[in-house]
């Protein structure tokens, strides 16, 4: 799987006639003589292969006057694995579009926000995807509009401003054309088989799926996924007030563009069930999109764990629990945060000092369905606040202070948008950020796939206890066999230690 994969027309081809469910999101199939688009394993017979086309997004697909299939429904595909694995100008447009940015901001806000010109952006994504940043953000809306269309009783105006849409005459014009469907005939569907699949889960005692701002889906990934260490390392590092694992199920809130939400998140055999409580439904994309980068769903195992094994010292770790995935956040200034406050000590005083932060920062929120308190503290307060009050060494005093008022100001930004390596370099320049930190923010904030901690304690024990190089210059020569994907190869690594943090709690 590689960046254009749309344009091999035979290797397209073979992937839809086995049905293959690792293509999904990566290209889809336009049938010519339908005028119907759909993800690779579509369950229907497939087309012949001349009257296919392929695309790389879905947008593209509607732009070229295609419908989405209604059997194996293209718009909830994963997301392309590319977005997450690059950090070229497209890849950060695209997360910055999937983190609504286009709806609130426009596309200047886009441009501004990369620091390109408006033609530029489109230029190149037009060039790589088919569509302009416009096209791009309407087929994200238009699948916002099936969620809440199917999942809550909202009246259609109501979906329509949630949404994202400024008309509902442009609402119903876009449901229709991407659906073929009219949004009263989606939801009559969805009431005609009495159950939709992005809303199957069970759902809490007393919370019915029709609570005003709550809403149940399924987020897709490719499989395999392992949640041991993806679940164990949130679980085990939850901030007391904003994270909580409770009855199977990860659990935190979450600081949105409109408001705020609680999510609640349970691993499933072939999806992650997900519940959302959103103080405004506006932030249901946005909201959507932070939890399936925090757990990395839109990552492509197969290929990742291919890479792996080729060390033959590594393999018999990838094959025992082939799947894993880097924890990373829906906050990129509070891992970072956090990061500082877990330098030199353990994870439970780490909780610690961020729980006494968030009692006395943070924002109260009411979780009814559980036992979360506070929305994580905003770098503006945490600037405020008397560095005195700090219980930490005055190096790490300095240190975490002069972060908060960076990322206050702006003089330092942390996002989807973030050139990883120029960040990297800015980090690096501030007091107390050692290798170790930066690289950590890397991989679980920024999203670098290929961060690596070889400096790290676990990483250098689990290295030795394997037969690999143990200092941190010589496994680093060996882990350049792993790229693109150090970060995945960190996760196995640490997965040999016994560590709470690698286990899904029970």
């Amino acid at each position: 799987m590689q960046t254009g994969m749309y344009t091999d027309t035979e290797r397209c081809v073979r992937a839809v006639q086995s049905k293959d469910a690792r293509f999904d999101g990566w290209f889809f199939t336009a049938v010519l003589t339908t005028r119907i688009y759909c993800r690779p394993s579509c369950p229907v017979v497939p087309p012949k292969p001349e009257n296919m086309t392929f695309h790389p997004s879905a947008a593209a697909c509607q732009q070229a006057g295609f419908r989405a299939c209604k059997r194996c429904r293209p718009d909830t595909s994963p997301g392309s694995p590319e977005w997450n694995q690059r950090a070229d100008l497209v890849a950060r447009a695209m997360r910055l579009i999937a983190d609504g940015v286009v709806d609130r901001e426009g596309v200047p806000g886009l441009a501004a926000r990369l620091g390109y010109s408006t033609r530029q952006i489109e230029r190149q994504l037009l060039a790589e995807l088919g569509a302009g940043p416009l096209a791009l953000a309407r087929a994200q809306r238009a699948q916002t509009a099936r969620i809440l269309i199917e999942t809550t009783p909202l009246p259609m105006a109501d979906v329509a401003f949630a949404a994202g849409f400024s008309a509902i005459r442009t609402f119903n014009d876009t449901v229709r054309e991407v659906f073929a469907l009219s949004p009263s005939e989606l939801r009559a569907r969805v009431r005609g088989r009495g159950a939709t699949t992005a809303a199957a889960d069970p759902v809490p005692r007393g919370a019915g799926p029709g609570t005003p701002g709550v809403l149940n889906l399924r987020l897709p990934f490719r499989a395999p996924l392992n949640p041991d260490n993806l679940f164990g390392h949130l679980a085990a590092t939850a901030v007391p007030g904003v994270e909580e694992w409770r009855d199977g199920t990860y659990r935190r809130t979450l600081r949105l563009p409109y408001g705020h939400g609680v999510v609640a998140l349970t691993p499933r055999p072939d999806h992650i069930a997900c519940r959302l409580r959103l103080s405004d439904l506006r932030d249901l994309t946005v909201a959507i999109s932070r939890c399936r980068r925090m757990l990395d769903l839109d990552a492509d195992p197969v290929a990742i764990d291919d890479q792996l094994r080729t060390d033959p010292l590594l393999a018999p770790l990838v094959d025992k629990a082939p799947g894993r995935r880097v924890p990373r956040t829906v906050d990129e200034a509070e891992f970072a945060v956090r990061a500082v406050l877990g330098q030199q000590v353990s994870t439970a005083a780490a909780r610690t000092h961020a729980g006494r932060l968030v009692t006395a920062h943070g924002e109260p929120v009411d979780d009814p369905e559980g036992g979360l308190t506070h929305l994580f503290p905003t770098p503006e307060a945490l600037a405020a606040l008397d560095p005195a009050s700090l219980a930490m060494p005055n190096t790490r005093r300095t240190t975490f202070t002069t972060l908060v008022q960076q990322l206050a100001d702006g003089t330092l930004q942390l996002g989807v948008e973030s050139d990883w390596s120029d960040t990297r370099a800015r980090l690096l320049a501030l007091p107390g950020f050692g290798p170790w930190t930066v690289d950590v923010i890397a991989m679980r904030a920024l999203g670098d796939p290929d961060a690596f901690l070889p400096t790290d304690l676990g990483i250098r024990r689990a290295a030795q206890e394997l037969g690999l190089p143990s200092t941190p210059a010589a496994l680093t020569a060996r882990a350049a066999a792993w790229r693109p994907w150090r970060a995945y190869a960190v996760q196995y690594l640490w997965a040999t230690d016994s560590h709470p943090i690698n286990f899904l709690p029970v």
